[in-house]
């Protein structure tokens, strides 16, 4: 089962934010002068390349559960966890360091193996909670 990653207001006002605010640089750079300098092409081509990784974080965030395997994707971020290794589940809190491939605050943080803990945000955190102990009741989950 795919979950896709639910979508903040914050975090959608800052990557298109940010997205425009680097396009509009570019694009006044290139037609505010006749000729075009190429001592900041290297910046362009900076900008542009973290326009793209912003874009690709929003649109490419989901969560497949499969029988045996939790797999995320988040832009280039992408892993798997084995869901007999995950012990705990604490719903509706953020984490504030660690791997976050999420899009939207009061997620799910995953605490797997012995130290090990990734954030998520489906788009339900019930349904998601309800399918994981579907497969793999031992899992404590705590609010």
């Amino acid at each position: 089962m795919i979950f896709k990653s639910r979508k903040d207001s914050l975090f959608l006002i800052l990557i298109f934010g940010f997205s425009a605010l680097f396009l509009v640089i570019i694009f006044f750079r290139i037609f505010s002068s006749e000729k075009i300098d190429y001592d900041f092409l290297w910046i362009d081509t900076l900008i542009l390349f973290i326009t793209f990784l912003l874009l690709w974080l929003n649109f490419d965030t989901k969560y497949e559960l499969t029988h045996s395997e939790l797999k995320y994707t988040s832009g280039p971020i992408r892993g798997k966890i084995k869901i007999e290794k995950i012990q705990e589940i604490i719903k509706g809190k953020n984490l504030w360091s660690g791997l976050k491939p999420a899009t939207a605050r009061n997620g799910l943080i995953i605490k797997y193996d012995q130290y090990n803990e990734i954030y998520i945000s489906p788009d339900t955190n019930d349904i998601f909670i309800k399918k994981i102990l579907e497969i793999n009741k031992k899992i404590k989950v705590t609010t």
